[in-house]
């Protein structure tokens, strides 16, 4: 590799460039043929994007897969693509998912608010599934029983604990009731808890439902949950994992005539880095393949499959830019970029379980490289993204005293979890404030069309918060 090229020769001799989602025009990057230097000169940074048009495709992707799969092996079994809503819950997102006829999972009870502002203007039907997922508040039981009470006629409530059964019943007073069970799991062996302390354990599953639900007019057991926190991979633990599940799933369905569809919780990996490799059609026909083996060897019905895709369906879709706003020679061998916004606050994965993303420069590919390490406006010490913390050297191009313009730089596939987590429009550490956000689309004629969902967060907005200027 030479050691003192362009960026452009870094990139080009360790990675094939360019590639699905980024491109070069006169050493400028381009994200999903858009063309980000346009965005910034109009907009300004720091900046968050969502190319809408990117969740269709990873949409698109995964259920031509499965139809596939399906087709080849002569699965007897439907699939069905559900959006995970607590990935990301702007409007935008979520409408852009629905117009690919997806269903929806929820995880507390405001989830369920969304679901009825989706159906009183239209969005939605009331034949759309909805899967409630997570630990049942009384509020969230409440919630569902009101998009119940709506009409909605596929709302499948999934156990995480036996006790729940029973006050999700208290709560329907004489309604009847679909649910589904979680399977506890053994979390990974390098995890710091064993057991999940989500779901109910195998070993009581058969037990819970010969006792409580069999014989239960009220009740209808539907759907069969697991969920993998590390998501679907291709080693090991998730392949044992899988099985183990199955293998509860054939002994409950010989009990349970009504139980037809199997959820695979857990998302599919979506690219961190330019190098990143995933054969999604092996994946894929190999859980299509696995189900159908035990079905046959168990002789039950082969069911439903649904996914739970979140992170996969809009993380590809985010990006982060910011503006090198200082760059800093603490000593001999630390360079210092400060960018104009902060990491923890606008990026929290990358600081607080030191989650990789793709970082590129959107400008200067023509200039000589060096090493740097990121940083924060904040006071804080952990406000940074380096080499060790992420196992990984950063490399951007090298500044000058005569450059004309500034160095941008983005973080990319960044759409997932990371507003919420952040907490967007709330308030922020040293009161950093939320960036812009601009919304990226094409029309029915396929040109780029973009607008600004939300201007960067205010000082009277988070006094307001704060309980200042109440007035």
């Amino acid at each position: 590799m030479k050691t003192r090229g362009t960026y452009f020769d870094l990139i080009d001799q360790t990675y094939y460039f360019p590639q699905d989602g980024f491109d070069l025009e006169n050493g400028n990057l381009f994200f999903h043929n858009v063309s980000l230097k346009f965005i910034i000169e109009k907009y300004g940074t720091p900046l968050k994007i969502t190319y809408l048009p990117k969740i269709g495709d990873q949409i698109k992707r995964i259920r031509n897969l499965f139809s596939k799969a399906i087709k080849t092996h002569g699965y007897k079994g439907n699939y069905k693509y559900c959006y995970c809503t607590k990935s990301c819950h702007f409007s935008f997102v979520v409408k852009e998912t629905l117009q690919y006829q997806v269903q929806l999972e929820t995880s507390s009870a405001y989830d369920l608010d969304i679901v009825r502002e989706l159906y009183e203007e239209g969005t939605i039907s009331k034949d759309i599934i909805i899967i409630n997922n997570g630990s049942k508040s009384d509020l969230y039981l409440q919630k569902i029983k009101m998009i119940q009470d709506l009409g909605f006629r596929n709302v499948i409530t999934v156990l995480d604990s036996k006790s729940e059964l029973q006050r999700l019943l208290d709560v329907m007073k004489t309604d009847v009731v679909n649910i589904g069970i979680r399977m506890a799991i053994d979390e990974e062996p390098q995890s710091a808890y064993y057991t999940s302390r989500l779901g109910i354990r195998p070993s009581e599953i058969l037990k819970f439902y010969n006792d409580e639900i069999k014989d239960n007019p009220r009740v209808n057991l539907e759907m069969f949950h697991f969920f993998v926190d590390s998501g679907i991979k291709d080693n090991l633990y998730f392949w044992g994992v899988f099985q183990k599940a199955l293998s509860v799933y054939a002994e409950l369905k010989k009990n349970c005539e009504s139980l037809h569809m199997i959820d695979l919780g857990g998302g599919l990996p979506i690219r961190n880095n330019l190098g990143f490799e995933y054969d999604y059609k092996y994946i894929v026909n190999e859980l299509v393949r696995g189900i159908k083996e035990v079905c046959v060897n168990e002789e039950i019905d082969e069911p439903d499959i649904l996914t739970e895709f979140g992170k996969y369906t809009v993380g590809e879709s985010g990006a982060v830019i910011f503006k090198v706003a200082e760059a800093k020679q603490q000593n001999d061998t630390e360079l210092w970029y400060i960018i104009d916004n902060s990491l923890m606050t606008t990026i929290p994965d990358s600081w607080g379980i030191c989650e990789k993303f793709i970082l590129l420069p959107v400008n200067k590919w023509d200039k000589p490289y060096t090493r740097v390490n990121i940083g924060g406006v904040t006071c804080d010490h952990a406000d940074y993204y380096n080499t060790e913390d992420l196992n990984q050297q950063v490399f951007l191009p090298k500044l000058s005293k005569d450059d004309d313009e500034p160095l941008y730089i983005g973080f990319f596939h960044t759409g997932a979890y990371q507003d919420s987590i952040s907490g967007y429009g709330g308030i922020k550490h040293c009161l950093i404030p939320s960036p812009k956000h601009v919304v990226i689309d094409r029309d029915e004629n396929g040109q780029i069309i973009d607008y600004l969902f939300s201007e960067e967060q205010s000082s009277d907005e988070m006094l307001r918060i704060l309980g200042y200027n109440r007035r």
